[in-house]
């Protein structure tokens, strides 16, 4: 049976979102329940699968990684064992933070961060490129980041009936 969100387990998640370290005390009086059922929402959105992990967002620059890439990887063939095979291997990379299977143009994109620009070419030259099976990589540098959200929007869910 699938588990719906009322518009309470909704302002809890929302409200762990902007700050998954609030006690639950606190938490419990923003939402208007006393701790215990507070508690055990939280651990029922856990159970359902409506909370993935709770995480600390650090800050690229401060710790030397103020380099992120935009990587468009195209392979030779679109079958599942070449896919399944380039997603396993990149799984395992740590500068590779986001990579998504799409649609169009090229296979997947990859968000890598770097330190530097030789840092981005030893990634390339030593992992990236030596993969089988890869046909086109075209590559785009972050000049800036315009916005950056963790938060899924979930007013949008409290307007729906």
């Amino acid at each position: 049976m699938a588990y719906t969100l009322d518009a309470i387990d909704k302002k809890i998640l929302e409200i762990l979102q902007e700050d998954a370290t609030i006690p639950n005390i606190e938490l419990a009086e923003k939402v208007c329940l006393s701790p215990s059922p507070c508690s055990r929402r939280v651990k029922n959105l856990h159970e359902q699968g409506f909370i993935k992990r709770a995480v600390t967002l650090l800050e690229p620059q401060k710790v030397g990684l103020p380099v992120s890439v935009f990587i468009q990887v195209t392979l030779n063939h679109q079958v599942k064992k070449e896919l399944q095979d380039f997603e396993s291997v990149i799984a395992q990379w740590p500068e590779v933070m986001e990579c998504y299977l799409m649609t169009g143009d090229f296979d997947y994109l990859l968000r890598v961060v770097v330190p530097n620009l030789q840092a981005y070419q030893e990634f390339l030259d030593k992992k990236l490129t030596e993969l089988p099976g890869i046909d086109h990589i075209k590559s785009s540098f972050s000049l800036k980041q315009v916005r950056y959200r963790t938060e899924l929007p979930l007013e949008q869910l409290l307007e729906q009936p």
